[in-house]
């Protein structure tokens, strides 16, 4: 069923197209008895799902990565699709228009899709209004960035905003260095100034009534001499964990034509192609630490055989984004069954 919907959806431009499936979302999910029948159809209850992680209980361990929810405006209603956490953002202090469109790129061939965003949302402000109307009990990742105008010497600025303002709205945070859309945003990996904001935040974190998890969201195309640099920061500031991975700016071993590569330009692949590296990864994080901190896995996940290669590689939780366009909600039943049949 959802292959014919998606061919249909497929026809028109990726991001109108994601603004007006959220309102079509929201107007099924508002018909007298829609949220019974989604429970019914996507979510899986079994409390062998169930996983505390960095003091949160988790009801299954698939999630969804930031990116599809911006503006923490569609949360409750991902909610019936049956996740156990939902991260919302990349959120920024002030609300930023993006980079110029088009920005979002399907890969049809590669089930893949190519984005140069940029970090495109209302602002925290915006963001705070919206988390405050939570009906559902999902848990909340915050997705926290720097703005576009925001020299990287002042970023550190940028992140403590929005960890003060997003602190009493979120469960956890993700600190994103990571995306190839903000012109040197990646510089920020480096471990001097990666331990310095790290620092900052942890030490912010700490004067809290009841601090909350940081987790930093790292890009698939780091060195194993960056990884090991990540190992030591996570235990030099006491972070809570790794996502692992944004996307990639690699174009190695694509199948849609190398024409219309160059016609896209610039930006980060996610989806299929990006799913080995990403394991890879996680696999060289968790051996290499000795499993010292909790792992989520994203990258490539579009079926539960996917999503088991993450988890057997050393990630406690996995996250959806571009399966999840591509394969529908019930990606996330199917992982979470297989993941019952497992046990």
């Amino acid at each position: 069923m959802y292959k014919l919907l998606r061919s249909f959806l497929f026809l028109f431009d990726p991001e109108k197209i994601h603004n007006i499936t959220a309102k079509l979302i929201r107007i099924n999910l508002s018909i007298p008895g829609a949220k019974f029948v989604w429970t019914k159809l996507f979510r899986v209850e079994d409390k062998r799902l169930k996983k505390t992680l960095f003091g949160i209980d988790f009801e299954n361990p698939v999630g969804l990565a930031a990116g599809f929810d911006k503006n923490a405006s569609m949360y409750d209603d991902l909610a019936y699709c049956g996740f156990g956490f939902i991260e919302v953002g990349t959120v920024t202090p002030k609300g930023q228009l993006g980079n110029e469109k088009p920005r979002l790129f399907r890969l049809k061939e590669d089930a893949a899709i190519i984005n140069r965003m940029g970090f495109n949302n209302n602002g925290v402000e915006n963001a705070i209004e919206n988390l405050r109307k939570r009906k559902t009990k999902i848990i909340i990742g915050g997705n926290i960035g720097k703005n576009k105008v925001t020299p990287n010497e002042d970023a550190t600025s940028d992140y403590v905003k929005t960890f003060n303002a997003l602190f009493d709205y979120v469960d956890y945070f993700a600190v994103n260095v990571s995306s190839p859309n903000t012109p040197n945003l990646r510089e920020l990996q480096g471990k001097e100034p990666l331990t310095k904001l790290l620092k900052t935040l942890q030490e912010l974190n700490s004067t809290k009534p009841k601090r909350k998890p940081i987790l930093l969201k790292i890009a698939p195309d780091l060195t194993d001499n960056q990884l090991d640099d990540i190992i030591e920061i996570v235990a030099d500031v006491s972070l809570d964990g790794i996502i692992a991975t944004n996307t990639t700016i690699s174009r190695e071993n694509l199948k849609t034509s190398n024409e219309r590569i160059k016609e896209i330009g610039a930006g980060g692949l996610s989806g299929k192609p990006v799913g080995s590296r990403s394991t890879e990864v996680i696999k060289y994080l968790s051996t290499k630490s000795n499993k010292a901190f909790p792992i989520i896995g994203v990258g490539g996940i579009h079926s539960a055989e996917g999503a088991l290669e993450k988890l057997d590689a050393g990630a406690d939780l996995v996250q959806l984004y571009t399966g999840f366009i591509y394969e529908g909600p019930k990606l996330v039943k199917d992982i979470n069954k297989a993941l019952i049949a497992r046990l």
